[in-house]
């Protein structure tokens, strides 16, 4: 995954703010996602947050975008052809993620030590977000719709340093 960084974006300043917040209130970690996510759901930027070049993406994939990154949190946006998918993984902290265009199809999984069980799915459209933390977050995500998608995700980690939020990836058969 290809990663930039421009510090001036809009709509970028005020989630830095909003999230710094509710990082400093010292909640658990998946309560940590709820509140994030909430703060997304009530005020998503959009897709100017990326300049026309980062909005393209790249042919046949996804690529993550570092907007900001310090040591408690790390904003991205990924941008996601159609039918771009990720593999399956977990994450190594919190995450609170929120859809600005495309449709973010999640299928999330349970590990059962020699396979995997599927537990659920969701079509996350645009406006929608949501937010989980670990243990519980094995999930693989696609971008169902026509349309090159955009969604926001933070992570409870500096992915600047860390290089991505992904903590394992699962190559076990899905039953």
């Amino acid at each position: 995954m290809e990663m930039t960084a421009i510090t001036e974006r809009p709509g970028l300043s005020d989630l830095v703010i909003g999230i710094g917040r509710i990082t400093a209130r010292g909640l658990l970690l998946r309560g940590t996602a709820h509140e994030v996510a909430a703060l997304l759901r009530a005020g998503l930027p959009g897709p100017d947050i990326l300049t026309p070049e980062e909005r393209a993406g790249v042919p046949g994939g996804y690529v993550s975008h570092v907007l900001h990154a310090q040591q408690d949190f790390s904003i991205t946006a990924v941008v996601w052809q159609p039918d771009a998918e990720t593999v399956v993984h977990d994450h190594v902290s919190w995450c609170a993620f929120g859809v600005i265009s495309g449709i973010e199809h999640e299928t999330l999984y349970r590990d059962m030590g020699d396979h995997l069980v599927e537990i659920g799915r969701a079509d996350n459209l645009p406006g929608d977000a949501s937010g989980f933390a670990p243990p519980g977050d094995i999930h693989r995500v696609r971008n169902t719709s026509g349309e090159v998608g955009v969604s926001l995700h933070v992570y409870g980690a500096d992915i600047g340093k860390l290089g991505s939020s992904i903590r394992r990836t699962y190559d076990l058969p899905i039953r």
